[in-house]
């Protein structure tokens, strides 16, 4: 037992420690819209000299920022797909914010089971009653309709009884349809070099997508439920 809990104080310290190293030196500064342009052709250089180093090194930081919770996650989605396109860009956020979501779980699962208890116990009753009535269907709609944060999915799902591994796979699929608009929209900004690219028809398309797709999915979420409930 002691084992055990010598074990939680570490991650646990490691989890405080690189969350007080992120805001104290304000790496959040590095995960605005801002900087990513303003970097822009420096990242494309080096994806284009080193691109497995450039993919596994963004896949590192995008698994530690969702693993941790911070924010941020938003604009490495749209910096991926202005590096690496859409197809490989979303390949690559699929898997890293899969990866770094599973982990947010296991962490909060094995690790701040009584502070997120404490923080959102009222809220989690709401979803242990969606898994026991839908099981991974409801996880599915969750990942699909942002209505709950991303981050506060992944340490709710950790209190409840669902396999680890029927999370991955769950949240794999659920998140796709969201991951592909993201980083479609993240692709066209990649391609603004003038004010007048601001009002190109891509990016305005793209960005429409981007607004109606929560609509659409909580639409077809309600229409498949009605069926099913026929």
């Amino acid at each position: 037992m002691e084992g055990k809990t010598v074990k939680k104080l570490v991650v646990l310290g490691i989890v405080a420690a690189l969350v007080a190293v992120f805001l104290v030196f304000d790496l959040g500064q590095y995960l605005t819209l801002s900087y990513i342009k303003e970097s822009q052709a420096k990242f494309e250089a080096l994806y284009a000299g080193n691109r497995v180093g450039v993919i596994a090194a963004y896949m590192a930081i995008y698994i530690l920022v969702t693993s941790l919770s911070l924010p941020g996650a938003a604009m490495m989605t749209l910096a991926g797909g202005a590096l690496f396109g859409l197809l490989v860009g979303t390949v690559v956020v699929s898997f890293a914010s899969t990866i770094g979501a599973t982990l947010a779980c296991i962490v909060s699962r094995f690790v701040l089971r009584d502070w997120v208890q404490g923080h959102f116990g009222e809220r989690l009753k709401v979803v242990n009653e969606g898994i026991e009535k839908e099981g991974a269907f409801y996880l599915f709609t969750m990942r699909l309709i942002p209505a709950i944060p991303f981050w506060l999915i992944n340490l709710a799902m950790g209190l409840t009884k669902m396999r680890i591994v029927t999370f991955y796979w769950v949240s794999q699929v659920g998140m796709l349809a969201g991951t592909i608009v993201y980083v479609n929209a993240g692709k066209e900004l990649g391609r603004i070099e003038t004010l007048s690219g601001i009002l190109s028809p891509r990016l305005i398309g793209s960005f429409v997508l981007l607004g109606l797709f929560p609509i659409t999915a909580k639409k077809l979420v309600g229409l498949y439920r009605a069926r099913r409930g026929k």
